[in-house]
């Protein structure tokens, strides 16, 4: 992990996190939990028909240590974790995840790019894992479900580059979701400690480690309009606002 307490991944340079791992736990997935969406329905009036695109990842390494990303074709979808491991988080000078459970909304570029992988690759129906001897990356299972099939894979190291990428986006996805329940917490509990969380938020949103901004956007505006936190916490905001899609 960096300075700051940031998880890197295996293939990372010392003290660099990489798409391919997240700070990112539910018990078992498809056990029904309140709010979860399932590949059969993501957000309020889901049309059960439409194609469903989930990722569940898994990571006893990480905390939380398992979440699950459900998407749309039009960019909805639904965000599901637990709360992280607490004591870990203060031992690593963190702010503690806290538990995630809400409707969110990617750019339409990025739905488009999850849904075409899909197609490319038979509905995910072939083997997605490279079995190569590589670090641990976190077990990555990619579902797909609509009018046409269904299918599911899962990896922790593709040999497939697009569908590799694929599993870093989303990771990165996933850990500027939860970034945005540390930002949250930090605001309400600890105003000063929101100076060092947005310089990762800055550098990961630079280089890839965190990526679909949108999906916090409503954060990052309170942040930005809030004159009780650093102005220079305000300034960050406002600069990663301007990097938001739609």
């Amino acid at each position: 992990m960096d300075g700051a307490g940031h998880v890197a991944s295996g293939m990372a340079t010392p003290g660099m996190a990489t798409p391919g791992m997240a700070r990112s736990g539910l018990a078992t997935s498809g056990i029904a939990t309140r709010g979860q969406a399932t590949p059969g329905q993501t957000g309020p009036g889901a049309d059960s028909s439409g194609p469903v695109f989930e990722v569940d990842y898994t990571n006893p390494g990480l905390t939380p240590s398992h979440w699950v990303l459900t998407l749309n074709p039009d960019g909805t979808g639904h965000f599901l974790s637990e709360n992280g491991n607490v004591a870990r988080a203060a031992v690593e000078g963190q702010p503690p995840t806290q538990a995630v459970d809400r409707d969110i909304k990617v750019s339409a570029e990025f739905a488009q790019r999850v849904f075409e992988s899909a197609r490319q690759h038979r509905l995910f129906s072939e083997d997605c894992e490279g079995h190569m001897k590589v670090a641990f990356q976190g077990w990555k299972k990619l579902s797909y479900r609509g009018p046409e099939g269904q299918g599911s894979c899962g990896f922790n190291y593709s040999k497939d580059a697009q569908i590799q990428a694929l599993g870093e986006s989303l990771v990165a996805v996933a850990e500027t979701i939860l970034e945005g329940s540390r930002l949250e917490w930090l605001l309400r509990f600890d105003r000063l400690g929101l100076d060092r969380e947005m310089d990762y938020v800055m550098e990961g949103s630079a280089d890839g480690r965190l990526q679909e901004l949108g999906t916090i956007r409503g954060t990052l505006e309170r942040l930005a309009g809030d004159e009780t936190v650093l102005e220079r916490v305000r300034k960050r905001a406002r600069t990663l606002l301007a990097r938001t899609k739609g």
